[in-house]
């Protein structure tokens, strides 16, 4: 069992023990009283002018990485972020390999204009309606974790809540999946989630297949300002970044050095 595997596994016990304290239609029915969202992370991604936008990620630890911040003030690091030119913030909320917290999410959205997207491992509606109440913009969709039927119904839940879906693609044919269930943004992930390798070329490979009006997402593997000048000869429309900008003392500044200003 691949360390996917195990994170999808928990997803799903996770779901089933919320399930427990607030049923799905309980959820669904306080989800769907909010206002509608109006697809504001994707409208955050799109027609960037200077470069590709900039996901910025919270993130406390990774299954590669272990520990990668101790000390943890994820509310002023989205706030950095946001002060320094952030598009979005991704935000953990995986507790167990990424000691991430459904509170770290409902805190920073409330704390912070630009949109927040949930990264988790959805597994079940359930978790879209979570992220609808914690204030999230957008949901994470992982193909190699859901059929394409799960992704088309995942994405009709979404957007009759008003929330954006990145979804994710590692290879030709998750790419090809994402597509055909009808997804407005595609991420292709340049970490291979099975053995943690990293290898940007996968952005690459993969983009000749994304039509242009699909919003383009470059995740994981940008060190530095070379990286983000290559996916934007490629075309992406945005870059998520996370251990590089977390490990950073001054995020401002490294944020400024990725655009390359």
């Amino acid at each position: 069992m691949t360390i996917l595997d195990q994170l999808a596994d928990h997803a799903r016990e996770r779901t089933e023990q919320a399930k427990g304290r607030l049923p799905l239609a309980e959820i669904r029915r306080q989800a769907e009283a909010m206002p509608k969202g109006s697809f504001l992370f994707e409208k955050a991604l799109r027609g960037q002018k200077d470069g590709p936008a900039f996901i910025c990620e919270c993130k406390k630890a990774s299954p590669s990485k272990g520990l990668i911040a101790p000390d943890f003030p994820y509310l002023q690091i989205a706030k950095d972020y946001e002060a320094a030119g952030a598009d979005a913030i991704s935000v953990l909320t995986e507790p167990k390999w990424f000691l991430g917290s459904n509170e770290y999410l409902r805190e920073i959205a409330a704390a912070v204009r630009i949109p927040c997207l949930r990264k988790d491992f959805t597994v079940d509606e359930y978790m879209i309606y979570e992220a609808k109440l914690l204030g999230a913009s957008a949901v994470l969709l992982i193909c190699s974790i859901l059929t394409e039927s799960q992704v088309k119904e995942y994405l009709a839940v979404c957007d009759g809540l008003g929330l954006s879906a990145l979804v994710e693609a590692h290879d030709e044919a998750e790419v090809g999946t994402a597509l055909r269930a009808g997804a407005r943004m595609v991420g292709v992930n340049n970490r291979n989630l099975k053995d943690f390798t990293v290898d940007t070329e996968n952005s690459r490979r993969l983009r000749q297949m994304i039509p242009r009006e699909v919003i383009f997402v470059s995740e994981s593997g940008v060190s530095g300002p070379e990286d983000v000048r290559r996916l934007r000869e490629i075309g992406a429309d945005a870059v998520l970044v996370g251990e590089t900008l977390m490990r950073a003392a001054d995020k401002k500044a490294r944020l400024a050095e990725l655009r390359g200003c």
